[in-house]
């Protein structure tokens, strides 16, 4: 903790000081700027202030909720009686697809990654001015992972808008927003560029590199960005106008680029696939070699909030998504804080796992009850001790169900209508059951390190990539892509179980497997728009090719500066409203 206080103080003093004072700065026996940035451990820390600003996307007020509401995975409907979750219809207009501009969400992602980028600047800038005092190899390692992070944040905000405000230095200036196919061009150069000089990931450094983007990593997100390519709007005539052509990029096709790219981490020899699945989301899943990155939790500390009651930096997905049970009456338990019956899987979504495809709900029917572990929970909520069905505070067994049950009164009538969304029972939707829970009561908070990036993805991108005609060669004749295959039917014994269930492997099986495999991961609304079925998905009532985007906040575009022609800088996305700003 001094360390990290005592960099802080000196770049804090750096920023106020002019380069005269410094010259005549007497020095009385602390360490100097200079003499800190010698000590690799100094350089670490002060590049670990970086993600901090990560750990605001993974809430349902950010980057997670949106991707996953807005997509095919998940459903969020109003609950009755009572009417939890109506919240002015904000959660049902990113089920349907009907968003405008005011969304809290739009502005939370906007303000937290354009954060995470600026401080990343701001740390690339104080490596920069004191190069001098690293080794090569120190500061190309770790201009490389600020860098790396920083396209990162750039990447969760060029996801959701295409126009963003991309920089890459320090400094308070504003300029129009650069279009989708610069900003892919930048981010692509710049990970390419970073690419070979970052960590690379062994088993005996494993834990050192732990929870920070390592050359896997930046790997890996060059795969889904040059998977992603056509889908952000970019084609061999667009791209790379306005920064450096790569020498690494071969021009032939973005799907022979994400193959190259995989092949570098496949090579690496970093990562393994799990035999278990669910050993990517234990409560301790730190000791999974599939998992490339993550945000490390901690389930015992107090959370930060942006704004009281909406967005924290805790992972709370589990508490979303679990009914109301609540430990302090003997019920089933999970954690210190009760679940909040929220967020649900779409029933078509369900509909894509076989029965005994250990990712969905199962086929053994006794929900909390059964004997093998699932992905998914429908069926009864028992007790601790399995030995009573849990009852809701109206006296209703707590039986999970897969559909979305239209709610009816003592008279068998539905007085709220019968759009399943506005109007569903406490009981209805499948609960995400993937991440291991805690019955023992220890945490107040999930403490499984949320997943951003598996190896698994590696493999199925490099797959996808060559039935799209990349070159280079898919994944299936790997081990570990044979051992993805058959611990998906884990329970049954053997691979063929895969094939039976879903046949070859085809582009669109591709996109059905990597629903199942990547359940509220953060690639399904992506995964959607490449296979140009994002209009395609249930409940939803509002369609066009604009919606790929989401729209620029209110908020931000009724702040943008003016420019020598009275013009705002920042303007609002094709196929939306006008602000009238």
């Amino acid at each position: 903790m001094k360390k990290i206080l005592y960099i802080l103080a000196a770049v804090a003093t750096l920023s106020m000081t002019s380069c005269d004072d410094l010259l005549e700065e007497q020095n009385y026996g602390n360490p100097t700027i200079e003499d800190m940035m010698t000590n690799e451990e100094n350089v670490t820390l002060l590049v670990g202030q970086a993600y901090a600003d990560l750990k605001w996307m993974h809430d349902h007020w950010g980057y997670w909720g949106v991707n996953l509401l807005t997509s095919d995975e998940g459903a969020c409907p109003v609950r009755y009686p009572e009417e939890h979750w109506s919240d002015g219809g904000y959660w049902r207009s990113l089920n349907t697809h009907t968003w405008d501009y005011h969304g809290d969400a739009l502005k939370n992602i906007w303000n937290t990654t354009i954060a995470g980028a600026v401080l990343c600047n701001s740390l690339i800038k104080t490596l920069n001015d004191y190069k001098d005092s690293m080794s090569e190899t120190v500061y190309l390692q770790y201009i490389g992972e600020t860098e790396v992070l920083r396209s990162y944040y750039y990447y969760l905000l060029f996801d959701c808008f295409g126009r963003i405000p991309y920089l890459e230095e320090y400094a308070d200036k504003t300029e129009p927003l650069m279009e989708p196919q610069d900003v892919w061009s930048h981010l692509v150069a710049c990970l390419e560029r970073n690419a070979p000089n970052m960590a690379v990931v062994t088993d005996a450094n494993r834990a050192q590199h732990y929870g920070r983007v390592t050359q896997g990593f930046a790997y890996a997100l060059l795969a889904r960005l040059y998977l992603n390519a056509e889908s952000f709007g970019c084609d061999q005539t667009n791209v790379f106008k306005n920064v450096e052509k790569p020498t690494t990029y071969t021009e032939d096709s973005f799907y022979s680029n994400c193959i190259r790219c995989c092949d570098e981490v496949i090579k690496s020899g970093s990562y393994r696939i799990e035999s278990d699945y669910f050993a990517n989301y234990l409560i301790d899943n730190s000791a999974s070699k599939e998992n490339i990155f993550v945000i490390v939790e901690n389930g015992i500390a107090d959370f930060d909030a942006r704004s009281n009651g909406s967005m924290s930096n805790k992972l709370r997905m589990l508490h979303l998504s679990l009914p109301y049970v609540k430990t302090a009456d003997g019920g089933w338990s999970t954690m210190k804080e009760d679940g909040w019956n929220g967020f649900v899987a779409r029933p078509d979504f369900l509909a894509l796992y076989n029965e005994r495809d250990v990712r969905g709900p199962g086929n053994e029917g006794m929900g909390t009850a059964n004997k093998h572990r699932w992905g998914w929970l429908v069926g009864p909520v028992y007790d601790m001790k399995n030995e009573k069905i849990l009852k809701d505070k109206f006296g209703n067994p707590w039986n999970i169900t897969p559909n979305l049950e239209i709610y009816t009164d003592e008279n068998g009538a539905n007085p709220y209508g019968t759009d399943p969304l506005r109007a569903t029972t406490w009981q209805s939707g499948a609960r995400m059951f993937k991440y291991e829970l805690d019955r023992e009561g220890l945490y107040t908070w999930a403490e499984n390190d949320f997943v951003l990036m598996r190896y698994a993805d590696v493999l199925w991108m490099k797959e996808e990539a060559s039935l799209r005609g990349g070159a280079g060669g898919g994944a299936q004749g790997l081990p570990d892509f044979q051992t993805m295959l058959k611990r998906a039917f884990a329970y049954d014994n053997g691979a063929a179980s895969f094939t039976q269930a879903y046949g070859a492997i085809t582009l669109d099986m591709i996109l059905d497997e990597r629903g199942r495999e990547f359940a509220w991961e953060l690639v399904r609304r992506r995964d959607l728009i490449r296979f140009g079925e994002f209009d395609n998905v249930q409940y939803v009532t509002k369609k066009g090719e604009h919606l790929k985007w989401f729209p620029i906040p209110y908020s931000v575009l009724e702040k943008s500066k003016i420019d020598e022609n009275g013009n705002k800088y920042w303007t609002q996305n094709p196929g939306y409203v006008s602000t009238g700003l």
